[in-house]
């Protein structure tokens, strides 16, 4: 019956992180094509979303968790706790939304990251617009 569990959590959690990264792949693409090259963008999108993945089965499958299935606390003699069908509602609500809020930091400090980045990059274009501009207004008037 754990292993079971296991691999109902493990089930969960990557559909969890698919759908994420199907909502997301659009939003994200756009952010890193403005910030970064085309080529690197697209290398950045590939690993942005085995990253959610990632995170997604790691935060979702919560193996610490699940051990009080198969191993009794040490000096306890309690039994272990049976997988009843209101325990297995409540695992996989757990790894539903265990699996949403690893994913939601990460997008967090990416988002975040990717803010910082594309001010950088808009104050150095509005930079590299004004210097064209001064120079083109000089080479005018030597004219």
């Amino acid at each position: 019956m754990f292993i079971t569990l296991l691999l109902v959590t493990f089930i969960i959690s990557i559909i969890v992180s698919t759908i994420v990264v199907f909502f997301y792949n659009k939003p994200i693409n756009d952010i890193l094509k403005r910030i970064l090259s085309d080529e690197i963008s697209q290398a950045w999108r590939r690993y942005l979303n085995f990253a959610i993945y990632v995170v997604g089965v790691s935060s979702g499958v919560r193996i610490w968790e699940l051990e009080k299935y198969i191993t009794p606390k040490q000096g306890n003699q309690m039994p272990l706790p049976e997988l009843t069908q209101d325990r297995w509602i409540l695992e996989v609500y757990r790894t539903i939304i265990e699996s949403l809020q690893g994913i939601a930091w990460l997008l967090l400090v990416f988002f975040i990251v990717a803010l910082i980045a594309f001010v950088v990059v808009h104050v150095v274009e509005l930079l590299t617009k004004g210097k064209s501009e001064k120079q083109d207004a000089v080479t005018q008037k030597t004219v």
